[in-house]
Parts: structure tokens; sequence; C-alpha cells
């Protein structure tokens, strides 16, 4: 019963296949690889963006990072939400790549409004040289509380940025997660929304570890391959990412499993629903917060659930105490291991 993460999955057979087949041969480095051609081709296909920029990278950081050292000066800076990955969980790794630009936090929640995002603008450049300047806008879907941005939602942020002249970045490490519980397109859903970059990930959603970058605009291309070659993540063996992207993309691959992630996040919170658990944001994607009782904290742990707690200490105190935890499901887990961990919540 493992929740603890959709990074903790398995890599899909169909990708471990791909790889096997890639490592035969020869191949150029550095994404000279023909490979890498037809990502490139597959990606501006999916956006239905003929001239974008298209690169990989082994990590969600490195994407995040890069992206918006890219679209920032290192007198910047980077408006997002309070829980953003790139504020919470990227051990200052956007400031460290950006030269410097700081981070500015934006409303109360994972997710930013319009009228959040203006009075975070408004309130910086002004201090003139002694204060930071305005830079990119950077969004997180799926947030990091399992919330989905609407369309209407993004546009209303897009439009924001648009006003002051800022780039927008999409963080979309669970952007497939997403696109589905949507409904929309990849383009709906970043260039036409006003987004300027994408942060496309895989390694959530069944790869092994690639992600990719799209500048939507091509003028940031060369900017990015030299802040990728000197930040060290320029792979030599480029085909390896390759294979897992072009694998990923072929016959809608990346699809069908954000669709049964989805799917089995939705029979997990209907049996939570069942059992009264107490929902501590709105799942929408395949991440769940839940409160539940120490008791049966301690009961699902001693059966061999793996998952985060958000609160504790989980081994003393009032059994009747809710403690909040989060339940991150994935492609592959199955439907038994999901009955087996509701079957828990109610003994």
């Amino acid at each position: 019963m493992f929740f603890a993460s959709d990074n903790t999955g398995p890599v899909h057979p169909k990708v471990m296949a791909a790889l096997a087949q890639a490592n035969t041969g020869y191949a150029l480095g550095y994404g000279a690889d023909a490979l890498m051609d037809q990502v490139r081709d597959r990606i501006r296909t999916l956006f239905e963006a003929p001239e974008a920029a298209v690169f990989l990278v082994a990590t969600g950081t490195a994407a995040n990072s890069l992206a918006l050292a890219t679209l920032a000066n290192p007198w910047d800076t980077i408006f997002c939400s309070p829980v953003a990955h790139i504020h919470e969980d990227e051990c200052n790794a956007p400031e460290f790549y950006s030269g410097g630009a700081k981070l500015t936090l934006v409303g109360d929640s994972d997710k930013m409004t319009a009228e959040t995002l203006r009075a975070a603008i408004e309130a910086e450049e002004t201090r003139g040289v002694h204060g930071p300047q305005r830079g990119p806008v950077s969004i997180t879907q799926v947030t990091e509380r399992g919330s989905v941005y609407s369309l209407d939602e993004l546009q209303g942020l897009t439009a924001i940025a648009k006003a002051y002249e800022l780039p927008v970045h999409l963080d979309g490490a669970r952007f497939a997660n997403a696109l589905v519980a949507l409904g929309c397109s990849p383009a709906e859903m970043t260039w036409k929304a006003g987004v300027d970059a994408v942060s496309f990930g895989g390694t959530k959603n069944g790869l092994m570890g690639a992600e990719a970058v799209v500048f939507f605009d091509p003028a940031k291309a060369w900017e990015f391959e030299l802040r990728r070659k000197r930040g060290a993540h320029l792979f030599s063996k480029h085909r390896y990412l390759s294979a897992q992207m072009d694998s990923y993309l072929r016959d809608d691959l990346w699809l069908e499993m954000a669709r049964q992630a989805n799917a089995n996040c939705a029979r997990l919170v209907a049996g939570l629903r069942a059992a009264g658990a107490t929902f501590q944001h709105t799942p929408q994607a395949n991440m769940i917060y839940v409160a539940l009782p120490r008791s049966t904290h301690q009961r699902l742990k001693a059966e061999g659930a793996q998952y985060y707690l958000n609160d504790g200490p989980l081994e003393t105190g009032d059994g009747a105490e809710l403690l909040g935890c989060r339940l991150v499901c994935d492609w592959s887990i199955g439907a038994d291991l999901i009955d087996r961990f509701v079957a828990l919540l109610k003994d």
C-alpha cells in the first residue's frame, strides 16, 4: 500500500523496453541523437506549437530552476504560491541557478488568485534600485495540495502577469494529471492560456527520470542551452532521456498513465468518504490531503501502508485525535491495494 508519492512507483514496462532498445549501437550525444528529433517533433505537435524550443533534463528541480533562470534576471523576484515546489522543496535551486533572484510568495494558499497576484506585483518595484524588480510568475499545475487551476483561473493569472509585461512559467510536474482532470488540450493549458514556458513532467508519471522544458518563444532557446550546460544538466548519453520521453508520448502512454492514476485516486477518495474521513483539501487529480484518527494511522502503518503524515507524533497521544496526511496515487497501484487500505480504515 504505497501512497507516499507518485515518484515512488515503478517505471512503465514500455519505457523500460524503450530504454533497452535505445541501448544498442551508437548515437550522438548531448541531444544530437535521432530520438531527440522525434521527441521535439512530438512535443511541438502535441502543444500545437511548431516553433517551440524543446529540451530535456533529468529532474523536475532542474527543469523549474533552469527555466526560471532563463526568464528572470538575478535582480528580479519570482512570484509563486507559498507552497510551491520551487519554494518548499528545491533547496533554493531557483535562486541559485538564476544567480540570486528571490521568490515572492503570493497569497496564503496553494492557489494564487488574480487579486493576490496583482497585490504582490504592485508591492514590488517600490524601492527603486534598492529592491527587487518584478520577474516571472510561476504557477504549479497540479498544485502541491492536489488542486487544479481551471482554464479561466490560469487565464486570469496570466492576464495580470501580461499587464505588467511579466513572463509566465508553469510547473507541470503533474501536467498530465491536471490535463486529464480538465479534459483540455496541452495548448489550451499553456500558451493559449498565456503561459510562456512549461516544465512538462514525466518522472511522477511513469518515467525513470526525464522532464521536458518547453519555451513557446524560441528566442530563449540559446540562453537555456547555455544555462543547462553551465548548470551541469546537459546529459552526454542524452539518448536515454530521449528514449523515455519518446515512449512516454507514443500512443498517448502519458495520458493513459495519468488517467489511471487519477482513477486510482478517485477510488481511494470514495473509500475515504465512505469511512467518514475529513478532507483538508478537495482532491481534483491524484493527490489527497485528509485527516484520520491517530489510532487509524497506527493501524494502517502497522499493516505496511506507506504515506506521509503532516502532523504528529504518531506513536503517542489521544487515539481519537485527527492527524493530517498526504496520499498520492500513481498509475501502477492496483485496486486490490486501494481496497485493502480502505478496509483497514473501517476496521
